[in-house]
């Protein structure tokens, strides 16, 4: 299951919510607690349209609107926290404990001037998930080496 999940959100007509540390840090907990249900009813339309699961991994991509370095651990921290909170509120999840994700994975997705985003990839924690990943990091190899 693929999600796509926004890098920033309008909390109000004039202030923009970029789903990153550097501002989750120094942001109020009303405006936080606000971002976090603005996030859910976001992702709610595609939440609702997965399966009901048991234990996952879960891969955060993240595809950045410029060459702009930037720490990905900073954008997929927030995204992290926020997706996998809204996925057991929306009863996909039991819970987001270690023992319903015990792995979850960042990764640089690319460059889209067009849609900067953050693609998740929810994957069942099982043999098959488990080659999935592996391939995809076979894939991230292939690609540093050209």
């Amino acid at each position: 299951m693929k999600f796509i999940s926004p890098l920033s959100l309008m909390v109000s007509l004039r202030k923009k919510f970029i789903l990153n540390l550097n501002q989750y840090r120094n942001t109020h907990f009303r405006v936080l607690n606000y971002a976090k249900a603005l996030y859910k009813n976001w992702m709610e339309k595609q939440i609702k349209k997965a399966k009901k699961c048991e234990r996952i991994l879960c891969v955060y991509k993240v595809y950045h609107s410029s060459k702009r370095n930037y720490d990905v651990g900073n954008v997929c921290c927030v995204h992290e926290k926020f997706f996998e909170d809204a996925f057991v509120e929306l009863g996909k999840l039991p819970d987001d404990n270690r023992d319903y994700i015990p792995l979850v994975i960042y990764m640089r997705g690319g460059i889209d001037k067009d849609n900067p985003r953050v693609e998740i990839e929810v994957i069942d924690f099982n043999k098959e998930g488990i080659e999935k990943v592996f391939k995809m990091l076979e894939e991230l190899l292939e690609e540093d080496e050209k």
